[in-house]
């Protein structure tokens, strides 16, 4: 089942989405969710939270939680290096830190480059993929970050 369009969903053409990878993939989230991408500083940890929720960094004054992406989809484990970035998206109403490889490119897109999730057994949960974007030879995971985040936010409220 493919879910309709959220606000934070890209279902038209024109429309444009920050790309950035995770373990060797490349993912995307809506450019307007986008509030800043920040160099990788270590987040205050707090306890009994999952291994993903690495704490919250203080942006400006507001508490914001970080997510380590890498972990969350289980990649690979990478070292955090220069190119390291923690990318604050506007979710629920609040800030929230994604913790990523890299920052790739802004990507618009086009007529036919969104492709819908792909169909897969019950019990395999992929509701936070919007889609499959093309570019040039490879697909970009399109996330929707309301549906990714929605559970942790619970969590460390």
């Amino acid at each position: 089942m493919h879910s309709p369009p959220t606000s934070h969903t890209i279902s038209a053409p024109g429309m444009q989405c920050l790309t950035f990878s995770l373990g060797g993939q490349r993912y995307a989230v809506p450019i307007l969710s986008v509030q800043e991408i920040r160099r990788y500083t270590p987040p205050t940890s707090l306890p009994s939270v999952p291994s993903h929720v690495l704490g919250v960094i203080n942006l400006r004054g507001t508490v914001v939680p970080v997510f380590d992406l890498r972990l969350r989809f289980r990649c690979a484990e990478a070292p955090i290096d220069r190119l390291t970035v923690i990318i604050v998206v506007s979710v629920f109403g609040r800030h929230v830190g994604l913790v990523v490889d890299d920052v790739s490119k802004v990507l618009s897109l086009e007529e036919g480059m969104l492709q819908p999730s792909p169909q897969l057994a019950s019990h395999i949960d992929i509701s936070f993929v919007s889609g499959l974007v093309r570019d040039a030879d490879t697909l970009v995971t399109l996330l929707d970050i309301e549906k990714l985040t929605a559970d942790d936010l619970g969590v460390i409220r």
